[in-house]
């Protein structure tokens, strides 16, 4: 689901339109307001900008060719090819992209509000099947006591145990937040995950000028300055760039094969292949490698069970 990431050519390209000459530059989309999109050009100017009917859905981190069309205006003519695409379905059962461009996707929890282990398996999948990195920010750390520490430790020794990135923050205390950013350094990062969890707190500490970043923001899209609730992104003092996205009290993901959503559980995929039945859906079918692989404890009986909650909930949205 990934493809070759390429970079955008600098240089302006001349063309024509109605004969008369446009000079035609690549951007980086910051952010999409619905009716308009800021676009950033190669000296990180801000340009409100429309586009062309046709282009499909634009989204933070989209690659776009725009010709100008007055003051820190101009219009998006093409969207170049994406290296990756994070999406979910929206209320109608569509999948819509989330951001675009990405390098990996650093999932945000914490003890309060509840850990929500579904969702993080939701995450944690999206980011495989797309080719990126998952990365688990456990925030708040300041307000587990050494047995909330031990109980949540133990739920989330999984994630570790196959092998992923796991990182304990607080934007109170500041701990962990070096190592957060030095995660994040050099790449294109979405911080995603459930209302409440300090994402903005987060991104304060990140980001020292981030108000200076979002007046910027506010006086180019011409909309005045606010709290912005769409998907933007920011420019790392360290190098690499974070996406924002809205806290969510669900993440959705585009339905998918069993034999393709199997996949995006890392640590399955040793046992798949496996099963007596070459097509095993690996729900209830006699001898399932999986199944028995959970048997053994070689497998999580619970991310076995966040498999066939998906499967199920794909096969019932699918239309």
């Amino acid at each position: 689901m990934s493809a070759k990431r390429t970079s955008p050519d600098p240089n302006p390209i001349e063309t024509s339109q109605n004969n008369r000459p446009v000079q035609q530059a690549n951007g980086l989309v910051i952010v999409n307001y619905g009716k308009a999109l800021l676009v950033e050009d190669g000296g990180r100017d801000l340009h409100r900008c429309v586009a062309r009917r046709n282009l499909g859905q634009i989204v933070s981190g989209d690659r776009v060719s725009w010709e100008p069309t007055g003051s820190g205006e101009g219009v998006v003519v093409a969207v170049a090819p994406r290296s990756t695409v994070l999406k979910r379905l929206d209320i109608t059962h569509k999948p819509r992209p989330l951001a675009a461009n990405i390098d990996q996707i650093v999932v945000v929890s914490a003890s309060q509000p509840a850990l929500d282990e579904f969702l993080i398996d939701k995450y944690l999948v999206a980011a495989e099947l797309i080719g990126t990195s998952p990365v688990l920010v456990i925030n708040k750390s300041d307000l587990l006591d050494t047995d909330t520490r031990e109980t949540l430790a133990t739920r989330i020794s999984v994630y570790a145990g196959i092998g992923y990135q796991l990182l304990y923050t607080s934007a109170l205390t500041d701990d962990g937040i070096d190592s957060l950013a030095e995660a994040l350094a050099g790449k294109t990062s979405i911080l995603v995950g459930q209302s409440g969890v300090g994402k903005s707190s987060l991104i304060m500490r990140l980001l020292p000028d981030l108000d200076i970043a979002i007046g910027r923001l506010s006086d180019a899209s011409g909309q005045g300055r606010h709290t912005t609730t769409a998907t933007t992104l920011y420019h790392l003092p360290h190098g690499g760039n974070l996406i924002d996205s809205p806290g969510v009290r669900d993440f959705r993901l585009e339905p998918t094969e069993a034999v393709e959503l199997a996949q995006g559980f890392r640590e399955f995929r040793p046992f798949l292949g496996q099963c007596r039945f070459h097509n095993c859906r690996h729900v209830n079918e006699p001898e399932c490698a999986l199944g028995a692989a959970a048997s053994r404890g070689e497998i999580s009986e619970r991310r076995l069970e966040s498999y066939r909650n998906l499967l199920q909930w794909m096969s019932e949205a699918t239309p």
